[in-house]
């Protein structure tokens, strides 16, 4: 058995702002969007992330992320110039000793996305 890929899927109450935001300031395109299921695809380059509104079976109150989606570029700089004054940030550029130069910032249901770039 082989995993081939992970899509996160990200549960939010309003679906129309977060498209808006992964669209709009992340550079995402949506895929598809079923307004009565509460679903939407979103894609940019190599990633792909679901939206989805709360199942009846889920005990939802809020959005809530306890990690983090980390993506990996090539020009964390130029991403970092771009979004730091469009977010809000969780902590500025930074070279790690780990080798990576990255940041984070929240997206607008609150969950954390980091974007890393391997140095040498």
């Amino acid at each position: 058995m082989q995993l081939l890929k992970a899509t996160p899927m990200l549960i939010t109450t309003n679906i129309r702002d977060t498209i808006d935001f992964y669209v709009n300031v992340l550079g995402f395109q949506c895929e598809n969007f079923v307004e009565g299921w509460g679903w939407a695809s979103l894609v940019k380059d190599e990633v792909r992330i679901m939206l989805s509104t709360p199942n009846d079976h889920e005990n939802f109150e809020e959005p809530c992320l306890t990690g983090s989606i980390y993506f990996k570029t090539d020009n964390v700089e130029e991403i970092w110039c771009k979004l730091k004054d469009k977010t809000i940030v969780c902590y500025e550029l930074k070279t790690f000793d780990y080798g990576m130069k990255e940041f984070a910032i929240y997206d607008n249901n609150g969950c954390m996305l980091q974007f890393g770039q391997e140095i040498n």
